[in-house]
């Protein structure tokens, strides 16, 4: 399985692995420490590259610092 990889929405590099499949080594799930964004690992490269994801939709350090209705994460 592949090494961790970077968001390919805002292209950071801590990303946490949140699941494997049941079935092991078929995918694992990420999500983004900085923008929330969650991938598993067999989608399309649009959804798991930067390079491919689109450019309407991807954020930056200073979108999400402008960003003025951020809702708030409930407790864990």
């Amino acid at each position: 399985m592949a090494d961790q990889p970077e968001c390919p929405r805002c292209e950071y590099t801590q990303v946490e692995h949140l699941a494997d499949s049941p079935v092991p080594g078929t995918w694992r799930v990420w999500c983004c420490r900085r923008c929330f964004y969650a991938w598993r690992s067999t989608e399309p490269l649009v959804n798991t590259t930067a390079d491919y994801y689109p450019a309407p939709f991807r954020l930056t350090e200073q979108t999400l610092s402008d960003a003025k209705n951020v809702p708030p994460l409930p407790p864990s």
